[in-house]
Parts: C-alpha cells; structure tokens; sequence
C-alpha cells in the first residue's frame, strides 16, 4: 500500500462518486478521504459505504478554498497527496505505474498526471488535452493563492495549480476523466468557470499596473500564453483552430468539431466577459 493519501473534493457528485471508489480499490492507498461541500445527493451516503472518511467543508469566501483549507487544516500524514475528481477514474495502468514511480527514492516532489477525456461518452482520440499537476509531498507546497473576494460561489480552486519547492516530473499513464452529468452540466459549470477566469485576469492585469507588479513566477507556459491573448477576440478561435487541426480532433470527426466548438464557446465567454466587466 503506498503512502499516499488520495482526496478527492465533491458536492453533489452521486452520478460519478461509486465509480472512482472502485476505480481506486482497496489496496492502493493508506488514505482515501472525500472533502464535502454540503451535498444535497447521495454523495456523502456513498463514501461511507465505501468505507471513505467525509470531511465537511464550509467556504467562508476567502482564502483558502477547498484543497488549499484541507492541506492546512486536515494534513495528511502520508507522504504524499493525490487530488483526484470524481469524474476521474483510476486506469490499471496508471495505478500500475503510480506504485512504480512512487517507490523510486529520487528528488522529484510533484507530478503531473495526463487524463484521457470522453465526450458525447467516447474517448476523444485528439483534440485539447488535460493534464494537471494533481499528485505531490504533503511538504512541498501547496495550490496558489488568489484572493477573490468571492468572484464566485465556486469553493474550489478551478484553474490554480500547486507551486512546489522541488522538481515535478510526470506519469504517462493517463487516467480517465469521464464526466457521467452530461452536456447541460458541462455547460452550466463553464459558464462559472468563465466568470472566474474574467475576474482573474482583471485582477492579475491591476496587480501588475501596481506599485512592485504582479508575481508572475509560478505561471505554467499555458497561462502565460492564455493570459497573453485573454484580451483579445482571438483566443477562441485560434483555440478551435490549435484543437481540432494542430491537435488532431478531426479525427473524432462530428463529435471533435463539436468539442473544439464548445471550448472555443467557453474562450468567447471569457474574453466579453472581461470586456463588461472592465467597461470596454
């Protein structure tokens, strides 16, 4: 059993929650604990009967949310921590290479994890791409801070990523990410998603016009290129060209296009979003 504790943030997730816990098993992790933001569902009812602890967690409107809260507040006392969704779900070969990796005695303290993604319930074979930094030491850090001041009624960091003190690698094997809500679900959250993202922008361009500028340090490659076309009409469209050429989603044919559509939809709601909310 490895020394890893895998947390696994929800609220109202009783479509996808039963189908992760199995995916994780029995014998792959010392801890498997789910952070629960007052489901109204079965969700808290389903990680009990799985034998999983459920922490509660009320977002108060500040920093921290809900990873960021549970590291400070319920740190685990594995040597490392997993972060996974309840539309993630564990693959063989994952776990397979998870157990290898995490046996290696080297300096790396973080990795980041690559996700297959199903839409309209097939893989996409192109087409964007998920990864995220989701696996590291309890030690080595933790997600970004970003005061808010409630952007949102989102509880849970969305787009920040963990900034560690070490080296980060990478596990090749991917994980499944297969959302079981459906389109209408993926939809209502990108509109939420979008509003954060607005206001993020906003708030990183005022630091930065400010006396000392905005620390820009821990910024992945990605962000610095999507925070350098944020403003411009052009992110969604050069997103649907990168996604469905470059990237290879017309291979996935009518579903590839609808996809690159949607997540060109998504970059659209953000960039007029900024402009209304910056009175452009």
């Amino acid at each position: 059993m490895l020394d890893l504790t895998i947390a696994i943030p929800v609220r109202n997730e009783e479509k996808n929650l039963a189908k992760c816990l199995r995916a994780i098993g029995p014998d792959l992790a010392k801890q498997v604990v789910v952070i629960d933001s007052g489901s109204t569902d079965n969700t808290v009812y389903i990680a009990r009967e799985h034998g999983v602890e459920v922490i509660q967690f009320v977002w108060d409107g500040k920093f921290p949310k809900k990873r960021n809260w549970y590291l400070r507040n319920h740190t685990p006392a594995t040597k490392w921590v997993m972060f996974l969704d309840a539309d993630e779900f564990l693959t063989e070969a994952f776990k397979l290479e998870l157990r290898e990796t995490l046996s290696r005695n080297d300096a790396t303290v973080g990795y980041w994890l690559r996700y297959t993604i199903y839409f309209l319930g097939k893989v996409n074979k192109g087409g964007y791409f998920l990864h995220k930094l989701a696996l590291f030491q309890v030690a080595a850090g933790e997600y970004e801070r970003i005061d808010e001041d409630q952007w949102s009624k989102l509880d849970m960091e969305i787009h920040e990523h963990p900034v560690l003190n070490g080296e980060v690698g990478m596990i090749r094997s991917k994980i499944d990410h297969q959302d079981l809500r459906g389109v209408s679900y993926y939809v209502t959250k990108h509109n939420e998603y979008s509003s954060w993202e607005a206001a993020r922008y906003l708030k990183t361009l005022n630091e930065a016009r400010s006396p000392g500028g905005s620390d820009r340090g821990h910024f992945t490659w990605m962000q610095r290129v999507k925070y350098g076309l944020m403003r411009t009409p052009l992110l969604g469209p050069l997103y649907f060209l990168g996604s469905f050429f470059l990237m290879g989603g017309f291979r996935d044919g009518s579903r590839g296009f609808a996809f690159a559509i949607l997540k060109m939809a998504y970059f659209t709601q953000v960039y007029l979003k900024i402009r209304e909310m910056a009175k452009d």
